[in-house]
């Protein structure tokens, strides 16, 4: 299928918005782009990212192997059509998720997503999961790669800014929890990732108060009892069982069309509530549920944290990016068994506290 045939705007105001996202990147925190958004003061957007640090979040205008025109479109081969959001209740589940345990691989001033083909132009991100994730690398080449996650089937790359205690780098020990949830209340409806899909998760030009009111914040910063922190804390109690966390959880409703859009985030939105309800349901624009990742990170820093900042600026600049590369199979068995099967699985898509439905995966973490 070619991309004429599946883009949703003409080529000449596609290059309209290259040019102007290229000056900022004009999403508010947990919104899509809007005329408003896009058409702020150049004098605003100015004073905006005079706190913050490496890329702008820009559009794609570089080509690459997975985008050979460099428009930052990528289609979905096939796209998915005829969905309708589910507004159904499902039989009641508290839980319906598993993890992705994902170890640092590496760090590096490069981003596939934001800036492919261009390493060295980002601020520093700290990478997860697979291996060989640099500014090359595309769904080819991260497929069957070699990852640090539990699951071997887990090629998939997940990076976030690097947390930097003065100069010295503060990278997160062993597995870190990245939760595959259900961000809708139909679970039922969820189905796995399409293989090359990308996105980014927040926006590293946000001020602090979008970042709070961004609907993927869930608890902000904390360390020992202070929670919900947007910045980094001045100090956290110096205890060996104290580190700074975060959690920030992704959009989980895709378009069926785009497996990467100009802004990274166009083609996945947030649920919806349903009128009437307190269910959360998938928009009609993107109609498609798919798991909602959600980052939980832990970084071995306490006591004095006046000089722990992240690369890419103040604490409220945070954001992340997932690029699956998981085998299919392997991805739907965990989907199907923990998230549609309403568990709360680890990342062998177990739950101990209902033994009677097995494992996803055998005990090297791979399909039996």
């Amino acid at each position: 299928m070619s991309k004429s045939s599946t883009r949703r705007r003409p080529r000449a105001l596609s290059a309209v918005l290259v040019a102007t996202a290229l000056s900022a990147f004009g999403l508010a925190a947990g919104t899509f782009a809007t005329a408003s958004a896009v058409d702020a003061p150049a004098a605003a957007k100015a004073a905006a990212s005079s706190t913050h640090t490496g890329h702008t979040m820009a559009v794609s205008v570089k080509a690459s192997g997975d985008d050979p025109d460099g428009d930052g479109y990528i289609p979905a081969v096939p796209q998915v059509t005829g969905v309708v959001p589910s507004g159904d209740t499902p039989p009641r589940a508290y839980f319906h998720e598993f993890q992705a345990n994902c170890s640092v691989t590496h760090t590096a001033p490069d981003d596939p997503i934001v800036y492919p083909g261009q390493p060295g132009k980002s601020h520093d991100h700290t990478f997860m999961g697979n291996t060989s994730t640099n500014a090359a690398s595309t769904t080819g080449s991260l497929y069957g790669g070699n990852t640090t996650c539990k699951a071997p089937a887990d090629g998939s790359a997940y990076w976030m800014p690097s947390v930097l205690k003065g100069d010295q780098k503060i990278l997160p020990v062993g597995p870190q929890v990245i939760y595959y949830k259900s961000g809708v209340t139909d679970y039922r409806s969820v189905r796995p990732f399409p293989k090359g899909l990308r996105f980014v998760v927040g926006n590293p030009m946000q001020t602090a108060q979008e970042f709070r009111a961004h609907k993927g914040f869930v608890e902000g910063w904390e360390c020992g009892d202070s929670f919900f922190n947007v910045d980094i804390p001045a100090s956290c109690p110096n205890r060996p069982d104290v580190q700074l966390n975060i959690r920030f959880q992704a959009p989980s409703c895709w378009d069926g069309k785009y497996l990467d859009t100009p802004n990274h985030q166009s083609h996945m939105a947030y649920p919806v509530v349903k009128p009437g309800t307190n269910d959360n349901m998938c928009p009609a624009d993107h109609p498609v549920a798919l798991p909602m990742i959600e980052f939980k990170m832990a970084f071995p820093v306490n006591g004095d944290m006046s000089q722990v900042r992240l690369a890419s600026g103040r604490g409220y600049s945070f954001h992340y990016d997932f690029f699956n590369a998981w085998e299919e199979r392997t991805q739907k068995a965990l989907v199907d068994q923990c998230i549609v099967g309403g568990l709360q699985c680890n990342a062998r898509g177990y739950d101990e506290t209902h033994p009677e439905r097995g494992a996803a995966l055998n005990a090297d973490y791979r399909l039996p």
